[in-house]
């Protein structure tokens, strides 16, 4: 019995309820108590939904990335990939969950969309129909590579896309845009996030060597553009790279780096076409059906349409630059404090492999391009 039973009936004995031992009955919370239970359960729901903490987090930490990156010239992708795995931990509170889901998804798409401020139509008329038909001959083998190097390295085919759609195009910006096509179901956070460090780790000595290299070639200043800016994978690094063998060659490089920024779009299309087809083709879905576009993949063709047809303020592209960057610097960081350490450990050096292949490949093949066709 207890207090709670309303509907019992007084014993049977003759007694009626004088014969109950009340003191030995169990005690019920007060009415008050419950109440103040439940609003506190209230508050903290509440709280625990609130995107606050884990964004206030994520920016401290990215604002650090960017600082030290400005002060000490380190890449600051990087810079945000590894501060974000060494507070890894303040994600096992649960209250910055949602925060960091908002950064690792929303800020990402928002920040490609404003990455279409960056590109025109007639950067790639600049750059000539025989040159960007060889950009795209070497995007393409080196995401082939990048899917022959998870072959080789016994990695699965989407590590194999990731880290070649990655290379190829435009990196972490490209990496983030795939991730989110590819989904955590297929491909584990601890491993993009493993990919993520290799790609920059790659970038960061590509914008170190290929000039010099270049130099060693006694190549043209058109041939050092399109080499650092067909194969270095950050958009960032692959104009300075540029601008550090020459201002003809940073020009150069410019053009080749943002027509690969503007293939962003197509081939995450054709990666969501390819992604899709075994699933809807074993349920049945028709062919028309399977083109999923992603919104922000729509408005980033709508913007770099409306960067290339109308005149946009360079003061505005600037500031969109700028605000692309941070967000993109906030995606990155998120995903790195949401990877498991213990996952990262267990993966290897063998989950950087697709990266190191493509990496090389897109070496060869720029190399190959910029002695025969440039």
């Amino acid at each position: 019995m207890t207090p709670r039973d309303t509907n019992v009936a007084p014993p049977s004995n003759g007694s009626g309820w004088s014969g109950i031992d009340w003191e030995a009955l169990p005690h019920g919370g007060d009415l008050f108590g419950e109440l103040d239970y439940a609003e506190h359960q209230a508050r903290k729901t509440k709280h625990r939904d609130s995107i606050w903490p884990g964004m206030v987090i994520c920016a401290v930490a990215a604002g650090s990335a960017a600082w030290l990156s400005e002060h000490y010239g380190f890449p600051m992708m990087l810079l945000g990939l590894l501060i974000g795995l060494s507070l890894n931990f303040i994600t096992r509170d649960p209250q910055t969950h949602r925060g960091l889901d908002f950064a690792s998804r929303t800020c990402l798409r928002v920040g490609i969309i404003a990455l279409g401020l960056q590109v025109t139509f007639e950067e790639i008329r600049q750059l000539g129909w025989p040159a960007f038909a060889a950009l795209l001959a070497i995007m393409t083998v080196t995401i082939a590579a990048g899917m022959g190097g998870a072959r080789l390295f016994g990695q699965s085919r989407y590590s194999g896309l990731l880290a070649g759609g990655a290379t190829a195009i435009c990196g972490a910006s490209a990496a983030l845009a795939l991730y989110g096509m590819i989904g955590r179901d297929r491909l584990s956070q601890a491993q993009f996030a493993l990919t993520l460090v290799g790609i920059s780790m790659a970038s960061a000595l590509a914008m170190s060597v290929y000039p010099a290299l270049a130099a060693e070639l006694h190549f043209s200043d058109e041939q050092a553009g399109f080499l650092v800016g067909a194969s270095i994978h950050d958009a960032a690094q692959a104009i300075g790279g540029g601008y550090a063998f020459s201002n003809e060659a940073g020009t150069y490089a410019t053009i080749v780096k943002l027509s690969r920024v503007a293939m962003l779009a197509p081939i995450v299309l054709i990666a969501g076409i390819w992604l899709n087809a075994q699933r809807d083709k074993s349920a049945g879905i028709a062919v028309w059906r399977r083109i999923s576009v992603p919104g922000f993949i729509i408005l980033f063709l709508l913007v770099l349409c409306a960067n290339s047809f109308l005149h946009i303020p360079d003061a505005m592209r600037t500031a969109a630059l700028t605000g692309s960057k941070a967000l993109l610097l906030l995606a990155v960081t998120a995903t790195a404090m949401r990877s498991r350490m213990d996952l990262l450990m267990e993966l290897g050096w063998r989950a950087v492999g697709p990266v190191i292949v493509a990496s090389v490949v897109s070496l060869i093949a720029s190399l190959a391009i910029a002695f025969v066709v440039i």
